[in-house]
């Protein structure tokens, strides 16, 4: 089932209202106009996408839905500042920061990676035009192929570089925006692939919950794992770390003794690990 939003007044006549305020470069978290704000950015947001725009098209604001959070989480991987529905077959991978914190949550499909986030944003609408500005200027510094495109959200950009297709879809709500990012092989992200069709389904089924910290605007907002993905997390690092212990370790030079000569030595090799603190660990979805 899908979120559906809350009817409200500031809704009914957002049509006719404009962006409200000057552009923040810190994200406050005042309340004040909160209702009148969102209806206006929910309103700015579909007027970018055009007139053909559905109006139950998501991502969602957690603070616009009828269902509460705990109904929401059985439909969907509750990542705290995201509730993202899984596609079936879909995997996760869990990517840590330096830390040891998740900084960020991909769904692996048979076809190419999907992520997606949600970041502070200002109060007016614009910074998702801003960042894939942004984007594609690194991705061209890159020497990668770049286009923009048309989807159900307005502009999503598509580039081709060595390693991969990639296609940012970006999309402004209330002091948040989210990005999905897609990943595959060469064609894997063509407009009409398997595997943009599987994102968009993910991505207008989204629920995003702001919160009401301040956070400087295009900072990630907190990823927070459910407590079983915790725990199947810490089983796979724990596992990595048994195999690493029992794996040969590096013999002690021996003395020489009366049967090898003592420049003779016997080669070894020690134990095979990861990169220290690896940053990714794939758990079965």
């Amino acid at each position: 089932m899908f979120g559906r939003r809350k009817k409200t007044a500031a809704q009914d006549e957002a049509s006719t209202g404009g962006f409200f305020g000057d552009e923040d470069t810190f994200d406050d978290s005042s309340s004040a106009g909160g209702a009148d704000a969102l209806g206006t950015a929910t309103a700015a947001r579909d007027e970018t996408v055009g007139e053909q725009a559905d109006p139950d098209l998501g991502p969602f604001d957690l603070t616009e839905l009828d269902e509460d959070r705990d109904t929401l989480a059985q439909t969907r991987l509750d990542l705290g500042s995201v509730l993202v529905p899984l596609p079936a077959g879909g995997q996760l991978q869990v990517e840590m920061n330096q830390a040891g914190a998740p900084q960020a949550v991909h769904v692996v499909t048979a076809h190419g990676r999907i992520t997606i986030a949600a970041y502070a944003a200002p109060k007016s609408p614009g910074q998702w035009r801003e960042v894939a500005a942004d984007l594609a200027t690194s991705l061209r510094s890159d020497q990668s192929a770049v286009s923009m495109e048309t989807g159900p959200w307005g502009r999503e950009l598509h580039g081709v570089t060595s390693n991969a297709d990639l296609r940012f879809i970006g999309v402004d709500g209330y002091r948040w925006m989210v990005r999905c990012v897609l990943a595959g092989p060469s064609g894997a992200v063509a407009n009409d692939s398997p595997l943009v069709q599987i994102a968009r389904d993910v991505l207008a089924q989204t629920v995003v919950d702001r919160g009401t910290e301040p956070h400087p605007v295009r900072t990630p907002l907190p990823v927070v794992l459910p407590a079983a993905l915790t725990a199947q997390l810490a089983a796979a690092q724990q596992q990595q770390a048994e195999q690493a212990r029992t794996e040969p370790q590096e013999a002690p030079p021996q003395p020489p003794t009366s049967a090898a000569p003592a420049n003779q030595t016997t080669p070894t090799e020690g134990p095979r690990r990861g990169s220290s603190g690896s940053a990714m660990q794939q758990l079965g979805g």
